[in-house]
């Protein structure tokens, strides 16, 4: 690894956040609603993405840089689990355990689709 990699990293990591950012407060803004829509709006494009990225013959450095920099900085597994943790004790168990199935479920056909449409290109 070199200084250039490292560079890369943060600076392609810090556009992940402000895209995760921006996402999450875009899809907030259009629903008044306690469930974390704007989260898993993220999470699922997030593993969309990766998907894609990981369906695509790149090189370690490349796949690093848009993987887990980009796509690692965009999703956000910690803010998942608080948002699931506050409906729990929002007394909100099932918008809670909707919140794990469905980013569970669509998470995985999402990474799965991304990686079929890399393939078809």
């Amino acid at each position: 690894m070199n200084v250039a990699l490292w560079a890369g990293v943060a600076v392609i990591g810090g556009l992940g956040s402000v895209a995760r950012f921006m996402v999450d407060r875009a899809v907030g803004r259009r629903n008044s609603r306690p469930f974390p829509f704007g989260t898993l709006a993220v999470n699922l494009s997030g593993a969309v993405l990766l998907g894609f990225v990981s369906g695509l013959a790149l090189s370690p450095h490349v796949a690093l840089l848009a993987g887990s920099s980009l796509v690692g900085a965009y999703t956000t597994f910690s803010t998942w689990m608080l948002e699931t943790h506050r409906l729990a004790e929002e007394r909100q168990l099932w918008p809670a355990l909707v919140n794990v199935a469905v980013s569970l479920l669509f998470g995985v056909a999402a990474a799965f689709l991304g990686q079929q449409i890399a393939g078809w290109l």
